[in-house]
C-alpha cells in the first residue's frame, strides 16, 4: 500500500495528475456523452431509418454531430445526398484532431487504424487536456472505449424505443447532440478570431435554414472560418504599414 501511494504521488509530481485521476475524469466524460446515444437512436428512428441502419452508423461512424445533422436533414426532408454531404464535411474536423493526437499519443503502426476510430471530439478534448504522453494515452483510451460502448448500447436502445416514445420532436432529443458538441466547444474558444468564426457559423446556419434546403446551410455555415481568417489576414497585412505611418517620431526642434 505504501509502495503505491508513493508510486501515486511520483505520478502527481511529475504531471500533476495521478493515472486514477486521469482514468475517473475520463471516464465521467464517457459516461455523460455516452447516454446521449439513447437521443440519436429515437432521433434517427424517428426520421426513419431502420434499426440496423441506425446502429450501422454508430458503430462504423461514430461521431455525434455528423450522425445528428444526418439524420435531423433527413427528418426534415433533405436530401439524403445533401445529408450526407453535410454530415461529411462536419466530421472532416475528425481528420485535423488525428493530425495532433498523432504526435501526442505516438502509438505504434499496427494501433493506429483502430485507435482512429475514437478520434472524435471527447476523446481530443480530453487527451489535449492532459500533461504527460502517459496520461494522454489513458486519457484516449479510456474516453474512446467507454463512450464507443455505451454510445452503441444506448443508440440501440433509443432506436429500440422510439416507438414507445412517440413524437420525437415533442421531447428536444433532436437538440441532445448538437448541445454536447456545444458544450465541448465553447470553452476551446479563446481568442477573438475563434470566436468570430463560431459567431458567423451560427449567423450562417441559422439565416440560411429557412431558405435553403435541409443540409445546406450546414455546408455554407463552413466558409466563416475562411472567411474571418480572410479578413484577418488583411487586418494584419495592413496594420505595419498604418502603424509605420503613425510611429514616426517628431524632428527634434532643432532640425526643423
Amino acid at each position: 500500500m505504501a509502495e503505491q501511494t508513493a508510486l501515486a504521488d511520483i505520478g502527481a509530481e511529475d504531471g500533476g495528475k495521478t493515472d486514477a485521476a486521469v482514468f475517473r475524469d475520463a471516464l465521467g466524460v464517457g459516461v455523460a456523452v455516452g447516454v446521449s446515444g439513447f437521443a440519436f437512436g429515437v432521433t434517427s428512428a424517428g426520421s426513419g431509418l431502420t434499426l440496423l441502419q441506425t446502429c450501422a452508423l454508430s458503430l462504423l461512424v461514430f461521431t455525434g454531430a455528423s450522425q445528428f445533422a444526418l439524420v435531423g436533414a433527413l427528418a426534415a426532408g433533405g436530401n439524403p445526398l445533401t445529408a450526407a454531404a453535410g454530415a461529411f464535411f462536419l466530421g472532416v474536423r475528425n481528420a485535423f484532431y488525428g493530425l495532433r493526437l498523432s504526435q501526442l499519443l505516438a502509438l505504434p503502426r499496427a494501433v493506429r487504424p483502430f485507435a482512429a476510430q475514437w478520434v472524435i471530439d471527447e476523446t481530443t478534448a480530453v487527451a489535449l487536456a492532459q500533461p504527460t504522453r502517459r496520461a494522454t494515452r489513458i486519457g484516449f483510451t479510456v474516453t474512446g472505449l467507454s463512450l464507443y460502448v455505451l454510445w452503441n448500447l444506448t443508440t440501440l436502445l433509443g432506436a429500440l424505443g422510439a416507438q414507445a416514445i412517440g413524437d420525437t420532436d415533442a421531447w428536444g432529443l433532436d437538440a441532445a447532440g448538437p448541445a454536447v458538441f456545444l458544450a465541448l466547444l465553447a470553452p476551446m474558444l479563446k481568442t477573438g478570431t475563434e470566436r468570430a468564426v463560431a459567431g458567423l457559423a451560427v449567423l450562417l446556419g441559422l439565416g440560411l435554414l429557412p431558405v435553403l434546403p435541409a443540409g445546406v446551410p450546414v455546408l455554407l455555415a463552413g466558409l466563416a472560418a475562411p472567411a474571418v481568417l480572410f479578413l484577418e489576414g488583411r487586418r494584419r497585412g495592413a496594420a505595419p504599414g498604418h502603424a509605420h505611418q503613425n510611429d514616426v517620431p517628431d524632428a527634434p526642434e532643432e532640425d526643423r
